[in-house]
């Protein structure tokens, strides 16, 4: 990879990584799908200006937003209220191994060996977290947030149906959809949301601000632009910097500790994320050479 593109990639998991951290305070400020409401506004407001309505259906671009966005969102951030941001970076890390199941039975895709024992061992790990004693009375906050990403796998199938649309058109049209149905959900299950627009100070504006611009916008811009460039296993590596940057994040701006059972358990996490994710060298050098 050029030396650019690998600094742009690094963007891709300090950006997310760092997301889940600033957004601990807010989820104390706003409720939680407001919150991600207030995100996606802002993303769908940043982007709507530089794409076109895509050819594809509208309607399954509406269910991907409904299921990765509003769904997974809605799960995630209500689990983040419950739990340290350093906990949840790493329950959420289940992402990998779901998506590798709902892509063999949606798709049909072979697991292998390998990935299976990936799932297991990242499935080990987040057991091992589960285990940790301030966990213990937060049971709800874990189920939330790993129930958050099986629908972010789910909400991924979707996109990946809608066929080559382009990165940009997919994020700001999610944004656009998913923004009203947020609006919607909070309306209907959440409380006080005017007092917590009337009360919020300037660092929680801020936040939504990041959250909607950075971690949303530039974030994933910035993850397909390498992606349209390398190979996916070339930079999918890079997202197992996100838990290392939010574990980092807590410790460092919310004083969350860092204890044996959390270390442990998110480096068995880790270990079964990367052989889900890192194809073996020697199989690329081999296809080349054929």
């Amino acid at each position: 990879m050029k030396p650019l593109d690998i600094l742009i990639a690094i963007c891709v998991p300090v950006s997310w990584g760092l997301g889940i951290v600033v957004a601990k305070p807010a989820v104390d400020q706003f409720p939680p799908i407001l919150l991600m409401a207030l995100r996606f506004s802002i993303s769908a407001l940043a982007l709507v200006w530089f794409v076109r309505v895509p050819r594809v259906s509208l309607k399954w671009l509406f269910v991907a937003a409904f299921v990765g966005s509003t769904v997974q969102y809605g799960l995630t951030f209500n689990g983040l209220k419950l739990l340290d941001a350093s906990t949840m970076s790493l329950l959420v890390q289940a992402e990998a191994p779901f998506l590798a199941l709902v892509g063999a039975v949606v798709f049909g895709e072979r697991l292998g060996p390998r990935r299976v024992l990936g799932m297991l061992v990242a499935f080990a790990g987040i057991y091992l977290i589960t285990g940790e004693p301030r966990i213990r009375g937060h049971e709800l906050g874990v189920a939330l947030v790993l129930g958050g990403a099986f629908f972010w796998a789910c909400g991924q199938m979707i996109v990946r149906k809608l066929g080559p649309i382009g990165g940009m058109t997919a994020i700001a049209w999610i944004s656009i959809f998913a923004a009203p149905q947020l609006f919607a959900a909070s309306a209907l299950v959440e409380q006080g949301q005017l007092a917590a627009l009337a009360g919020a100070p300037p660092s929680v504006w801020a936040t939504v601000v990041y959250l909607g611009l950075v971690m949303t916008a530039v974030g994933y811009t910035c993850w397909y632009h390498v992606l349209g460039r390398y190979e996916v296993n070339q930079v999918a590596p890079f997202l197992l910097l996100i838990p290392v940057t939010s574990v980092a994040g807590g410790a460092l701006l919310l004083d969350e500790p860092l204890t044996p059972t959390i270390l442990m358990g998110g480096s068995v996490v880790l270990a079964g994320v990367a052989l889900l994710l890192i194809e073996p060298r020697r199989a690329a050098v081999g296809s080349a050479g054929e």
